[in-house]
């Protein structure tokens, strides 16, 4: 495969930009829990490996457990999520795979059952964050694991 471009060393301050608006995720009103569903979903759906690889790891950190991580990708059969989570899901993938038509008002309805007006917006902030992020490292294809040592992922025993 042909080494892509280094988009973190071609553009710094947009790189650095964009980390400064990841970190601010952890002050929003997003538990971690649901914050690393929704990075891991919206990974699966993009196809990229480097960020499905990394926020399984930080998962893993922050304590989510193996089996729910196997499931992100069958969320809607399994019985191991809860409603506020199902919506944090479905919210993922109706934003991340956007309809023509838009988004259905049934899916807005279910989220706003689990969700304040607040909350929404934090989750759509975080949504279109994983998706830009995607968007970079499948691009420029980032290898899965690269980052481990500088992102503390070495934590997550994960081999």
């Amino acid at each position: 495969m042909t080494q892509r471009t280094n988009y973190f060393q071609q553009s710094p301050e947009l790189s650095k930009k964009l980390m400064e608006f990841g970190a601010l995720f952890q002050k929003t009103t997003i538990e971690v829990p649901i914050r690393e569903l929704v990075e891991i979903r919206a990974s699966q759906l993009n196809g990229c490996a480097f960020c499905v690889d990394m926020h399984i790891k930080m998962a893993k950190i922050h304590g989510e457990r193996e089996l729910r991580l196997h499931h992100v990708a069958i969320w809607r059969e399994s019985t191991l999520f809860s409603p506020r989570e199902r919506a944090a899901l479905a919210w993922t993938e109706v934003l991340t795979r956007l309809p023509a038509d838009g988004v259905p008002d049934d899916i807005y309805e279910g989220v706003r059952t689990q969700y304040s007006e607040k909350e929404l917006s934090d989750l759509t902030f975080l949504v279109g964050a994983i998706n830009t992020w995607n968007r970079l490292n499948v691009a420029f294809r980032m290898v899965p694991g690269s980052s481990d040592k500088a992102f503390g992922l070495d934590k997550a025993n994960l081999e």
